[in-house]
């Protein structure tokens, strides 16, 4: 009796344990959306409320709350990077940043458009946009943009001019909140954003900011000589039948450059590469290869390493299957295989007269479209033009052929980089060719020699030719955008480090151009489950095991959760997660995507729209889904393209911020 007495004792006087919560704290009104934070720089994490110094945390991470509470007048939070009652510690609620979905915002490059400003209150941005107000906001631009902001501006940051690219500094835009307003007849939506980037100290007034350098071609400024500034022009060139006095014109192209850089006293300011391209072996085996390099970037700084290496490529003696071939595989190589990180332009020229293998063509090496091949070549920084040789060959293919190299050829604040050679005229391709190159290079010796970039200078020569004339135009607005982003990241261009500012998504002086990409910050294991979730959609769709309903449910319940929360992938699908176990199914659906800013197009697809589709559209779609389905296993395959935020290694949680339009 005296022993069960006294451990009675020591269980009542033993000091209370605090049982960890078996679940994170919901969002308020939500049954199944649980409160989320990401982890700022300067977070460091703690065993206890207030318990002496931290650990440092990885900037970024995204953690769930499971309790809230005050210690010595600061706000605490206790988080967990899981959702399964495991949480790591306590965080101070000023060390980060509410997370409610999983959507960022990046700023799209301000190409014949205003720099996006960042206001300290969302009612300055509506009297601007009501009307708008030009000229109120045409003093605030410009004293933001000559770092002349008064203290009483509602305006507390400006776009930093130029590119940003995230690999060389790491900025986070996340969305805390939302609003719709419009700007004359065209939508657009008020964003309240946190920004923070990942080197950083505290927010710079605007009047610290690095100046704008202006967009305008006819005001660019005199710049020092860049002697480092160099380009690499790539071509993907046909190598099939009939494909020979198109390679020879294009050697001879690339010898008339090399000539005019070593007069100029710059070889090695502009490399060129080549990839040769020709088509499934598995259907013509006689055709030798599929895609081969015959010369890299850096073998390409030398004009005799590259004569030599290009005369062992001749067209191929056999035919193809069809009146298709695999270019796709020749300008993935060419992204893949080429030294682009060294050159501040990068260029990448597709010549054939032949269409490509689409997604979902089996003979197709890559499974990528012409949209997701496009947006890894974005994300590499490269352009792409197309040199479409119309022969009559190959007449019967030549509408499909365009539209998708039109597509491939895009570029942002610029067009399509797409040229077709009438009839395959080897003429007319050589003068192409030469304006092309020539164009480039000059632009080259304008940057690295000792003359003023003077916007002028970089007008080509007019043609008689209007859609060569036309060409001509987007490469020197394409030129001159590339020249202005090396500048800028080379004078140290500085992300605006504000808490809770509001913006807009569209330019005020000119509303149709959109000034923001919307994004979702993904890990590399999640983007590699998502992956694996799609395709397993997808195969139990075209297997007949699931419904038409069934299997929008399920793309839309996969894109919620990319959207909303990536942490939950493999959990919100039946496919995934066992039959009935969807969101839809599961009555969630709503409360995943209400609220949301923006929202991928299956989303809004109902059975109904399924059902009117004609059976080639619904086909497109889902090539379009295996499309998605090759660029995530493309983009997991390059890790040059991924952040690592602790700076180790890249691993399974580097970061990329993938762009919504390409999720499911």
């Amino acid at each position: 009796m005296r022993r069960l007495i006294a451990a009675l004792l020591v269980l009542i006087l033993a000091p209370a344990v605090q049982a960890a919560p078996e679940q994170p704290l919901l969002m308020p009104g939500k049954q199944a959306l649980y409160q989320r934070v990401l982890s700022t720089p300067e977070a460091q994490l703690h065993a206890e409320p207030g318990a002496g110094a931290g650990e440092p945390v990885t900037p970024f991470t995204a953690f769930y709350v499971y309790t809230r509470e005050s210690a010595a007048g600061t706000s605490w939070l206790q988080v967990g990077t899981d959702r399964h009652g495991n949480p790591s510690g306590w965080l101070p609620a000023d060390q980060t940043l509410e997370w409610a979905q999983g959507l960022t915002v990046a700023f799209r490059e301000a190409v014949d458009r205003d720099r996006v400003l960042l206001f300290d209150n969302a009612q300055a941005v509506r009297e601007l946009a009501n009307g708008p107000d030009i000229e109120r906001y045409a003093e605030l631009y410009r004293a933001a943009a000559a770092g002349e902001t008064r203290a009483d501006s509602p305006v507390v940051a400006i776009q930093p001019p130029g590119k940003l690219d995230i690999r060389e500094n790491f900025y986070l835009v996340p969305i805390l909140g939302h609003e719709d307003l419009y700007l004359g007849s065209e939508r657009a939506r008020l964003l309240k954003v946190s920004s923070v980037p990942l080197e950083s100290d505290k927010a710079l007034p605007a009047s610290q900011q690095t100046p704008a350098i202006a967009q305008n071609p006819s005001v660019a400024p005199s710049v020092e000589p860049a002697s480092d500034y160099r380009a690499g022009l790539v071509f993907a060139i046909d190598a099939t039948l009939s494909m020979d006095p198109y390679i020879d014109r294009t050697r001879e192209a690339v010898m008339k450059i090399y000539d005019s850089l070593g007069d100029a006293g710059l070889l090695g300011n502009v490399n060129f590469g080549l990839v040769a391209f020709r088509d499934s072996l598995q259907a013509a085996p006689d055709l030798g290869f599929l895609a081969r390099t015959f010369v890299d970037l850096e073998q390409g700084r030398n004009p005799g390493t590259f004569v030599t290496r290009v005369n062992d490529l001749a067209a191929a003696q056999t035919s193809s299957q069809d009146f298709i071939e695999d270019a796709y595989a020749g300008v993935k190589q060419a992204l893949d295989d080429m030294q682009w990180g060294p050159h501040a332009a990068r260029y990448l020229v597709l010549v054939t007269d032949a269409g490509p293998r689409r997604a979902g063509d089996p003979l197709s090496s890559t499974g990528l479209d012409a949209r997701a091949l496009r947006q890894l070549a974005r994300e590499k920084g490269v352009a792409i033009f197309v040199l479409h040789l119309l022969t009559e060959a190959n007449s019967a293919d030549h509408g499909s052929a365009a539209a998708a190299y039109r597509e491939l050829a895009k570029f942002p604040g610029i067009g399509s980089l797409y040229y077709a050679v009438p009839t395959g005229d080897v003429r007319e391709f050589g003068q192409v060719l030469d304006t092309l190159a020539g164009q480039i290079t000059v632009q080259v010796q304008m940057a690295a020699g000792a003359q003023p970039l003077q916007a002028e200078s970089l007008q080509p020569t007019p043609s008689d030719n209007p859609r060569l004339a036309n060409l001509q135009s987007k490469v020197a607005k394409l030129g001159y955008a590339l020249r202005m982003q090396y500048l800028q990241r080379a004078e140290g261009g500085r992300i605006p480090s504000v808490f809770d500012a509001w913006l807009l998504d569209r330019d005020i002086r000119n509303p149709e151009q959109r000034t923001l990409d919307v994004q979702v910050l993904l890990t590399r294991d999640q983007l590699s489950d998502l992956h694996d979730i799609l395709k397993d959609v997808l195969q139990t769709a075209e297997e007949g095991l699931l419904s038409p309903q069934g299997f929008l449910n399920e793309l839309q319940s996969l894109a919620a959760t990319v959207s909303r929360d990536p942490e939950q992938l493999g959990s919100t699908t039946a496919t995934t997660a066992g039959t009935g176990n969807s969101l839809a199914d599961l009555g969630f659906m709503r409360e995943y995507i209400e609220d949301l800013p923006y929202t991928g197009e299956v989303m809004n697809l109902s059975l109904d729209d399924w059902e009117t589709w004609p059976a080639r559209r619904q086909i497109e779609f889902l090539h379009g889904l295996e499309g998605k389905i090759a660029y995530y296993r493309a983009l997991h395959d390059h890790p040059d393209l991924w952040v690592s935020l602790d700076g180790g290694p890249v691993d399974g949680d580097s970061v990329f911020p993938v762009a919504l339009e390409m999720l499911p």
